[in-house]
């Protein structure tokens, strides 16, 4: 209830406060079709708040003209019928249905994919269908919708993940369909309002990032769709935004058969040093929203105040049991477009043990490093990226499921979970409406262990697990040892390629063919591997992550 009550206070202020200066619609989360966009932010020649995720169309004003950015994709016929240029355009070109004035804009697009391959001789395929609706009134607001309804067979492993964790990954509830597959829906929303031009309110169902990389070690778009208010303030040359978010813990029902509720407050500043160097400041606590007895606990008023760093807070609340994360992050520009990144998170650290390199459980961080450039060697259009990533053992656990920095079963960060190392190589390349992207993952991570007679051993891989139920290794109540891989080892390599066409540059229609090859080694078993190919039309919106 308390949620409540702060949401609508913040969006009452924000409604009240007039009239404003740009049109405020999101630009979605996944990259594929908009390198353009991507190259413009990342340019040494403007001051851009890059990390914070998704950008709106305001950022953009003065660096490049959006709209004139997807008239020059169009494929431009002129027919002897009207009729048949409204119907090409909607295919081809434009918003499937769209009026735009002076004073508003609205459009209807559909939401399709349909995909058909096969995963070592077995037949995958999903069937996708749903809308959006999206638009402004005047310049300072703006809405979006869509829902989808979904039904597929899923490679092997993915089937596997969705069964033991009950969630499609990234979708939403996996409910069985006929023999091997699910049927699962899901939707976001959101309206957006600029009050003034420093600052921002969204009130929305959905998915935000923070970090320049594809991987996110702070905030991810991995797990599935959630409730959020996001206020995002830009003085000087500093932003900062805090998101008051809710969040959903599938292992436990209480009484009233509901799952449990967490509530999870962010807070990002990002400073554009000089328009080559950013540098961001995060913090987080996780604030379970139910007692042992399942009583209703709600979010403390404490917690919603938006320029404090959360981890005082938290000292000032007595015996805490809420879950609170530290870190930072930085990206400089060499040249033009080419970036360098990295990111660090810590949980918990304690410096004597952490110097002395011990394998001390409690200490808990995560670091991403990585490099990325747009129009590389003077190429237009084509983009290179190579990133690793590293998380300690038990990061972004806690005490259990319910405080854990993880939402419907998934990790908020990284997919992977906790105690890996991985690393990623990506290539794109697109000549006017064709796309060639190509993307590999390499990585090891030690698993936790079940052994034959039922006994479990963690060692920090699964987040939704008791950290404080580690399993002793060695010294005082088994403190030590914990390095980075113990447990089961697992290595994996998956190599991916894509080839589209971009049917429709204002909703991303594309079609294409996709070829995967996955090989997963668990320690002393064999290598299993899935060879995937598949092809089909799709409306690419949001990012799937099914490199796991």
């Amino acid at each position: 209830m308390k949620f409540r009550k702060i949401v609508y206070v913040i969006l009452l202020l924000l409604l009240s406060m007039g009239k404003c200066f740009s049109q405020e619609l999101l630009i979605p989360l996944n990259d594929d079709y908009d390198m353009q966009v991507q190259a413009a932010a990342y340019n040494s020649e403007y001051r851009f708040h890059t990390a914070t995720k998704s950008w709106s169309e305001y950022q953009f004003k003065g660096i490049l003209n959006l709209d004139s950015l997807k008239k020059s994709q169009y494929i431009v016929k002129d027919f002897d019928k009207k009729w048949k240029n409204v119907a090409w355009n909607s295919i081809f070109n434009t918003d499937f249905i769209g009026v735009k004035t002076d004073d508003y804009y609205i459009a209807i697009n559909p939401i399709v994919d349909f995909e058909l391959g096969m995963d070592n001789g077995n037949t995958i395929w999903v069937n996708t269908r749903g809308a959006e609706i999206k638009g402004t009134i005047g310049d300072n607001f703006a809405f979006y919708s869509n829902i989808r309804e979904n039904q597929a067979v899923f490679p092997n492993y993915i089937t596997e993940y969705a069964k033991a964790n009950s969630v499609v990954p990234g979708q939403g509830h996996a409910r069985p369909f006929k023999e091997t597959g699910f049927d699962y829906a899901n939707a976001s929303a959101y309206i957006a309002i600029r009050p003034m031009p420093w600052l921002q309110g969204v009130l929305g169902y959905g998915k935000n990032f923070i970090g320049d990389g594809y991987r996110s070690l702070i905030l991810s778009d991995n797990a599935f769709a959630y409730p959020y208010v996001k206020l995002t303030a830009d003085v000087w040359n500093i932003q900062y935004s805090c998101y008051y978010t809710q969040m959903t813990d599938k292992n436990r029902v209480l009484a009233d058969d509901t799952f449990a509720r967490k509530f999870t407050i962010i807070h990002y500043l990002d400073w554009a040093v000089t328009k080559r160097l950013n540098f961001g400041l995060f913090d987080a606590m996780v604030c379970k929203g139910q007692d042992e007895n399942g009583i209703r606990r709600g979010l403390d008023f404490q917690y919603a105040n938006p320029i404090i760093f959360l981890r005082t807070t938290d000292y000032y609340v007595g015996n805490s049991p809420d879950n609170a994360l530290l870190g930072a992050s930085a990206s400089y520009i060499l040249g033009k477009h080419t970036t360098m990144y990295a990111q660090f998170v810590l949980d918990e650290l304690t410096v004597k043990e952490f110097v002395a390199f011990d394998g001390y459980w409690a200490n808990k961080q995560s670091y991403q490093f990585g490099v990325k450039g747009y129009n590389c060697f003077g190429v237009e259009n084509l983009f290179l990226q190579t990133e690793f990533n590293l998380v300690r053992p038990y990061m972004y656990s806690h005490y259990d499921g319910e405080d854990n920095y993880a939402h419907l079963n998934q990790p908020l960060a990284h997919p992977w979970g906790a105690n890996f190392y991985e690393v990623i190589a990506r290539a794109q390349y697109n000549y006017k409406r064709f796309y060639f992207q190509y993307k590999m993952n390499f990585g090891q991570w030690g698993d936790d262990i079940t052994t034959a007679d039922g006994d479990f051993q963690y060692y920090g891989h699964d987040v939704y697990h008791n950290y404080w139920e580690y399993y002793p290794i060695d010294g005082q109540n088994g403190w030590y040892g914990h390095y980075l891989l113990t447990g089961e080892k697992n290595t994996l390599l998956m190599n991916n390629l894509v080839v589209s066409w971009l049917v429709n540059p204002s909703y991303n229609l594309n079609v294409f063919v996709d070829v995967a090859h996955r090989s997963q080694h668990v320690e002393n078993m064999a290598n299993t591997n899935d060879f995937i190919i598949n092809f089909g039309i799709r409306t690419t919106l949001d990012r799937k992550y099914y490199d796991f």
